[in-house]
């Protein structure tokens, strides 16, 4: 036998019976078309007890699947059947999606940035919310699949809704196991070639046990110490306020209801200083078991939790793209039980910086300048409690 050969080829006979490493399966699918013609997409990441469906219109999730106490998956996030639940409403085409320029409001429609003042468009009374009526939600990404899920890219050029600067986006949707659960994380990168503002988010509306069940008996906890208060408008006051003692202080986890304020829960909490393998919150179903866990680098987290019931579904009517060329046909009605804008049976978890940030020189900067790109890393960790 001769041993020089067979030891020069152990390490690849090593390397061939080595199992391959463990990666998500992910698949896509047309999911229709825009007014104008413009075809979407949605992706498929499956691994062990979780599937999460994403679309390219709006770098949307419309679906996010994980099992209960007794190994039932469901989606825990709201979404319309087909794109046309998203096209033919307004702002509920928020649900599920990646939001840019500028998640949250902007006071005024105007900010000033180096000296010179921008108008954006004024889409939630005399304010701009989640980047203008033409935001990143009603964008289609250009989708690549990754071996742990799929990225979404995007393009938004200077003046788009009145933001400077040339803008590439790009944000990841990776499925992984992590300490033996599934996890969701979203990565977001950009950059830009003059100076901007940015804040990016993800809108899911989520509701861990029955979609038509009110998320009150839910068990919250927050770690923060402080909040923004808000005026009339949902704009910040200026001020980081206390928790403690009002119906802000979820330090101690307890029930969503327990303290709620008649207008609900809409505000940005202030996150006390973490590291990135802390959860920053941590929301559970008493009744299904599920629990979700959230693990960020940004400094806020919008928690919305809406208190009065949704406003009657309009009839079905066609879709209608505000992007559409003039003349083009319209899409399908919509499915006409589907609640566009969740009434008190959902939450969200958006991370992000603070509310109206550049016209608050005290809140932590959302300027983006050429040559410094942006990342920053958020994750969803799914348990079960029995």
């Amino acid at each position: 036998m001769n041993f020089r050969r067979l030891i020069l080829a152990l390490p690849l006979l090593c390397a061939t019976a080595a199992p391959a490493l463990h990666a998500a399966t992910v698949t896509s699918e047309p999911w229709g078309k825009l007014q104008d013609g413009t075809a979407v997409d949605v992706y498929t990441i499956t691994d062990k007890n979780i599937e999460v469906k994403i679309a390219t219109y709006g770098a949307r999730i419309i679906s996010l699947s994980v099992p209960d106490k007794d190994g039932k998956m469901s989606s825990v996030v709201l979404g319309a059947p087909d794109i046309n639940g998203y096209v033919r409403f307004g702002a509920p085409a928020y649900a599920g999606a990646s939001i840019g320029r500028f998640a949250n409001r902007i006071a005024g429609g105007t900010f000033t940035l180096n000296g010179k003042t921008y108008n954006t468009p004024k889409n939630n009374g005399p304010n701009t919310l989640h980047g203008g009526n033409g935001g990143f939600d009603r964008k289609v990404w250009t989708a690549k699949t990754t071996p742990d899920g799929v990225t979404m890219s995007l393009t938004s050029p200077d003046g788009d809704m009145g933001f400077p600067g040339n803008l590439s986006v790009s944000v990841d949707f990776a499925v992984k196991q992590q300490k033996g659960s599934p996890a969701l994380t979203i990565t977001y990168n950009a950059t830009t070639d003059a100076p901007t503002v940015i804040n990016f988010t993800n809108h899911s509306y989520f509701n861990l046990g029955d979609p038509a069940t009110p998320v009150f008996d839910d068990i919250a906890r927050i770690d923060a110490d402080k909040y923004t208060p808000v005026n009339a408008s949902a704009i910040p006051t200026g001020t980081n306020d206390p928790v403690q003692g009002n119906a802000f202080d979820f330090r101690t986890a307890h029930a969503i209801g327990q303290s709620i304020p008649d207008r609900g829960y809409d505000h940005n909490w202030v996150l006390n200083p973490h590291k990135p393998n802390v959860a920053v919150a941590e929301i559970s179903d008493p009744h299904t078991g599920r629990d979700v866990q959230v693990f960020t680098d940004q400094p806020g987290l919008q928690f919305y939790v809406p208190k009065s019931p949704a406003p009657p579904t309009p009839p079905p009517a066609a879709a209608t793209n505000p992007n559409a060329a003039p003349g083009a046909a319209p899409s399908p009605a919509p499915n006409p039980n589907f609640r566009p804008r969740p009434s008190t049976n959902a939450f969200t978890l958006e991370t992000q910086h603070f509310p109206d940030s550049p016209n608050q020189p005290s809140f932590p900067s959302t300027e983006l300048d050429p040559g410094k790109p942006f990342h920053s890393v958020t994750t969803l960790l799914f348990t079960v409690k029995k």
